[in-house]
Formats: structure tokens, C-alpha cells, sequence
């Protein structure tokens, strides 16, 4: 048997180029199917968060390598590089949003934490969406509506009850 030879046009680089590409997308598929079932098998938002940032984020990764040596044109490997370079600052934002969000909300399992440096130390820099930041005042409760109704409650606008207006002096 002979060794494999590159189809006519192609060197051996590009095949090699080719070769490298395949497997880095192939590899890359296979880690983004890992993180899609460990968000549906993992048992609360933390494992979940984790499942879906680590071995998605690297096999996005993988994938665009793998279309950049396939593809190598400047315009194309850019474009990649960009996808790359946002899922690259993204995701690590997204992760810990939605690990603060689901701590302070009953979305973690607190008997599967070893350490909860959340509970020890209370996040007093953002006070959350129902408690009022320190320099702002407190709310004032809205007064009733007196729909249809005078200042006295009776129906009329002057208060004595006889629906005569008073001017600004408080004379008839």
C-alpha cells in the first residue's frame, strides 16, 4: 500500500490544515453535547451554570478553530475570531449573574455547598430589587382616590357641604 496522496491542487499543508479542522470541530460537538446534557441531568443552577459555561464555552472554541483553519480566508478568520473573542467575555459575566441570581433565590441546593461565602458574608453592595438603595428615601404610600368626590368627602368642592365655590381668599 502507498501512502494517501493530496487530491490534485491541494498540498500537504492544506490537507494537514483540513485534517486539523475536522477533528478540532468534531471534538468541539462533542463538548457542547457533554454541556447540553449536564444541563439537563444536574441536580441544581450552580452544577447547571457550570455544565453549561466550561465544556460549552471551549467547544464553541473548538468550532470556530476548526472552521478558521477550514475556511482561511481573512475575512471569514476574523469573523470567528470575534465570535470567539464574545463568547470569551460573555460568559463568564452571564455565569456570575445567574449565580447571584439563583443564590439569592431558592435555586440552590444549600445541603450541596461546602463552603456558602455568600451566607457567611451578606452582599451589601447591591441591596436588591425590594429594598431601597441607603440615599434614597422611602417610598410614601400613594393616598386613597376620592373619585368623584370633594376635598370633605361629601361630593363638594368647598367642604361645607352647600356646592358654592369660594375664592382664592376663602370668600363666597
Amino acid at each position: 500500500m502507498s501512502a494517501p496522496t493530496a487530491p490534485p491542487g491541494e498540498s500537504g499543508l492544506e490537507v494537514a490544515l483540513d485534517a486539523v479542522g475536522t477533528v478540532s470541530i468534531v471534538v468541539g460537538v462533542l463538548l457542547a453535547l457533554v454541556a447540553s446534557v449536564g444541563l439537563l441531568s444536574l441536580p441544581d443552577v450552580l452544577s447547571r451554570m457550570h455544565a453549561a459555561t466550561k465544556p460549552q464555552v471551549l467547544g464553541l472554541l473548538l468550532v470556530v478553530i476548526g472552521g478558521a483553519l477550514h475556511l482561511r480566508t481573512s475575512v471569514d478568520v476574523w469573523m470567528l475570531v470575534l465570535v470567539g473573542a464574545f463568547q470569551l467575555v460573555t460568559a463568564p459575566v452571564t455565569a456570575h449573574v445567574v449565580g447571584r441570581l439563583a443564590h439569592r433565590g431558592d435555586g440552590v441546593r444549600r445541603d450541596l455547598l461546602h463552603v456558602d461565602e455568600l451566607t457567611d458574608r451578606p452582599d451589601t453592595t447591591d441591596p436588591g430589587p425590594d429594598e431601597p438603595e441607603p440615599d434614597e428615601p422611602e417610598p410614601e404610600e400613594p393616598e386613597p382616590a376620592t373619585r368623584g368626590r370633594g376635598r370633605d368627602g361629601t361630593g363638594h368642592a368647598d367642604g361645607d357641604g352647600t356646592g358654592r365655590r369660594r375664592g382664592r381668599d376663602g370668600a363666597p
